[in-house]
């Protein structure tokens, strides 16, 4: 019976029209396409908003409008996107092209005379919607690997145009791409609902290999699993395509305790609101100690995401001792399936008490204050996901500017931020802006940042983890990059890097007037090409100055000939 329910459940879901059937949306390339990314993925604190393209391996592909428009935005950074269009279209929606290499040669000129007039390399701009409009199938930039790409290919979204939604592009595209590989598991994890429940005789969650059954050629869980009263799961898994080796996310995951569904979550449409919920939906803790994602079948109460649903928040209550058998389904965008049936055995055994004792209970509805010596803490509402036990530690150092600050044993995010106050217990500096709080994680050291007020320091933090003081004095490092040639190549480059806080500004002149340098922050490169129209043959004086998020300076100063 439960078999036959998902074969219905399948024919039901694959049977939903998509937000587009005409197929107006063409190749943005010359070439057949193939994706190094799915939409939804996850990464660091945020799903994958679109897909990426390959690109052969090589920059400066033509990138083609997908259907008719008018570029509505085109925004130039040395993170993120990079190099990005929006254009907008008749049918309501927005296509996006990141990481460009470069743009049409009417965008590019537009861009550059907006750079100098604002007399800095990243700009956000809003042309008016007559001044670039493409016809389907129109050249409107390079291929590349501008911003934080890390590799050529071409970052493609497409959005509701009134909204701001992001939709599943992979919907255009399927007839496009051939898929005949399913989801693979690669483990599934126990969480015993704390004070409520327990797995194998531990509050802890506890995790189990999934492996192939050489016997049933299917996949099985590794390991018996004793449970009793509140649980929920986890799944830990990947998704792979025809042609590639690349590892994509898993569109669809359903989980059924025997016929009955009590949770699926299927990544389609999201809003950039929604973002950080995503830190709900994964083991975050897991993430940020070991870079592995478990993605939850429960819903904690403050996770607004749209996409999941659930029966009594995906939560399984295990006060039977019989054998509870569930099973997950884990779906791609063309039907391909994974089915992992397995058992947990509902075994009476003691619930462990939370340590109180040593914690104090956050509640994820209300404000959140704690204080201690040293330390303030205000979490307003809205940022916990759940109620939570909060165990605070210190590791005190009289040589140090300030304790270093555990803010729970395991960190948790938080939706936005909540305002940290430290104690400086060494306040030596007369440039009060060279202290600043940091986030230590694994020995690293993060600046964080925040202002100086009567011997503390003042932040906005997003997530509770370890945090301290340190200073940052030194300016940043400016490196000409072969000044003897610049003259003959037509170019200078610089190195940029910092100490600690990171470059906040960077500006160069030439003979007092100011000059484009293109910034790569990949790299830490800063790149000018001579420009006839602006720089005339002769001798040249170039100064260089660059600033710290501590008000450190720097400045190279050099003469070269042309």
């Amino acid at each position: 019976m439960r078999y036959l329910y998902i074969v219905l459940y399948l024919l039901l879901f694959f049977s939903f029209p998509s937000f587009s059937q005409t197929n107006i949306f063409r190749n943005p390339f010359d070439f057949p396409i193939l994706l190094s990314a799915n939409f939804g993925e996850l990464r660091s604190n945020h799903f994958h908003t679109g897909i990426d393209f390959k690109t052969q391996g090589v920059e400066g592909k033509p990138v083609r409008a997908v259907q008719g428009g008018y570029i509505s935005r085109i925004s130039v950074s040395p993170w993120g996107y990079g190099n990005v269009l929006y254009m907008n279209h008749p049918d309501g929606t927005t296509t996006v092209y990141g990481h460009l290499q470069r743009f049409d040669k009417q965008i590019t000129a537009y861009v550059k005379e907006q750079q100098y007039k604002e007399e800095k390399f990243a700009v956000n701009l809003d042309p008016d919607s007559g001044l670039f409009v493409f016809k389907q199938g129109d050249v409107i930039g390079l291929s590349g690997n501008s911003g934080s790409s890390g590799g050529p290919h071409l970052h493609f979204e497409i959005r509701d145009t009134k909204t701001e939604e992001i939709m599943d592009p992979l919907t255009e595209y399927k007839n496009r791409i051939k898929d005949t590989r399913a989801p693979v598991i690669q483990k599934i994890r126990v969480y015993p609902v704390e004070g409520s429940g327990v797995v194998n005789g531990s509050s802890k969650p506890k995790s189990f290999d999934v492996v192939v059954s050489k016997q049933l050629k299917q996949p099985i869980v590794r390991g018996k699993i004793e449970a009793w009263g509140a649980i929920g799961l986890a799944v830990k898994a990947s998704d792979y395509m025809d042609a590639t080796s690349n590892v994509y996310g898993v569109k669809e995951i359903v989980l059924m305790k025997d016929s009955d569904v009590v949770f699926r979550s299927s990544i389609d449409r999201f809003s950039f609101d929604d973002m950080r919920f995503l830190n709900s939906f994964v083991d975050y803790a897991e993430w940020r100690n070991n870079h592995s994602f478990y993605m939850k079948s429960f819903i904690e109460p403050g996770n607004k995401l749209r996409f999941m649903k659930a029966l009594n928040r995906g939560i399984l209550m295990i006060d039977e001792e019989k054998t509870y058998v569930l099973s997950y389904l884990l779906s791609d965008s063309y039907g391909n399936t994974t089915l992992l049936s397995f058992k947990i055995e509902g075994k009476k055994q003691a619930i462990p008490e939370p340590n109180k004792q040593d914690s104090v209970l956050f509640h994820w509805t209300g404000d959140n204050h704690f204080g201690a010596k040293g330390i303030r803490l205000f979490i307003p509402r809205g940022n916990l996901y759940s109620d939570t036990y909060f165990c605070y530690r210190v590791q005190e150092d009289s040589t140090a500017l300030a304790a270093t600050h555990i803010l729970n044993v395991e960190p948790v995010p938080l939706h936005r931020s909540a305002t940290l106050s430290i104690r400086l217990q060494n306040d030596s500096l007369e440039n009060k802006q060279q202290y600043g709080m940091v986030r230590i994680h694994k020995n690293q050291a993060s600046w964080i940042g925040g202002e100086y007020k009567n011997g503390w320091i003042n932040a906005e933090i997003n997530e509770l983890a370890a945090y301290t003081i340190k200073t940052d004095t030194l300016p940043p490092i400016i490196t000409p990059i072969d000044p003897r040639h610049w003259g003959q190549r037509k170019r200078i480059i610089i190195r940029l890097s910092d100490h600690l806080s990171g470059v906040s500004s960077y500006r160069g002149e030439i003979d007092g007037q100011f000059v484009l340098f293109e910034f790569d922050g990949k790299k830490g490169l800063l790149t000018y090409d001579f420009d006839a129209e602006r720089l005339k043959q002769g001798t040249h004086k170039l100064v260089f100055a660059a600033e710290d998020a501590c008000g450190n300076r720097s400045e190279y100063i050099r003469k070269f000939v042309w």
